[in-house]
């Protein structure tokens, strides 16, 4: 009898041959990044169709006459500064995610602490930030399914303030509720990236992870605030530059 094997038979040894991950990745990795791929889709569904209603519309809402003012200092005459404000904020908790994956990559608990806490500032203050335009806003008239109004008043003279080429109110009221669904999706996503910063804070502080020998969940929830991070680029485009 022959003891040849065939090939079917012989062990396969390949990437892909079955055994490990052909990528060479951690499956709570893997995972991560199916969430953020397909949460993509739907942020990406969202700005798609916010465009298409902004370039069907002559006239819509100019960004730089509705957002114009910085709380507890001007009301107006500041276009888009506040704005610029958190988008930097939120940058700058993204830098300090990035310094907290590569102390954990040294296990420089340390650091790791001092660095998540920092992120979880900057989330907070975004956060801040974000609940105050949002009252800005609601105050001016802006809010789900309704716009600036005034008893005797028409609508053209009331939403004039607001717009540059044009006026209307189906723009105004289109423009009022994408902008609060849309960037309230966001802040959720925020709201959810800053908890697990403060779990995986937790877990550092108690020795968690030294104990594991691996800081390995820091990158994964690092990953996770960096798509917000990125979502918020596309958001300030679409809104605040568009």
């Amino acid at each position: 009898m022959s003891t040849t094997l065939s090939q079917l038979d012989k062990i396969k040894t390949g990437a892909w041959s079955g055994g490990r991950s052909p990528f060479n990745l951690e499956y709570g990795k893997i995972m991560m990044w199916s969430f953020l791929v397909s949460d993509a889709f739907t942020f990406s569904a969202f700005l798609i169709y916010y465009g298409a209603q902004r370039f069907a519309h002559v006239a819509w809402p100019d960004p730089d006459k509705v957002f114009q003012s910085i709380p507890f200092i001007a009301d107006s005459g500041y276009p888009l500064v506040f704005v610029g404000i958190m988008t930097f904020i939120l940058i700058m908790s993204s830098v300090t995610m990035v310094l907290a994956v590569e102390a954990g990559h040294r296990g420089a608990k340390k650091e790791v602490i001092n660095w998540m806490i920092l992120t979880v500032i900057g989330g907070l203050m975004f956060l801040g930030c974000q609940a105050l335009e949002w009252t800005h806003l609601h105050h001016a008239g802006f809010w789900y399914g309704s716009i600036p109004t005034q008893e005797g008043v028409s609508p053209e003279i009331v939403l004039a303030p607001f717009f540059t080429n044009g006026i209307s109110e189906v723009s105004a009221l289109q423009f009022a509720n994408l902008f609060f669904t849309i960037t309230g999706f966001h802040g959720l996503h925020v709201t959810i990236g800053v908890i697990l910063n403060i779990i995986i804070l937790s877990q550092t502080i108690n020795g968690t992870f030294e104990r594991k020998g691996s800081y390995l969940m820091v990158e994964k929830v690092g990953l996770y605030w960096h798509f917000v991070d990125l979502v918020w680029v596309f958001v300030f485009t679409f809104f605040y530059l568009v």
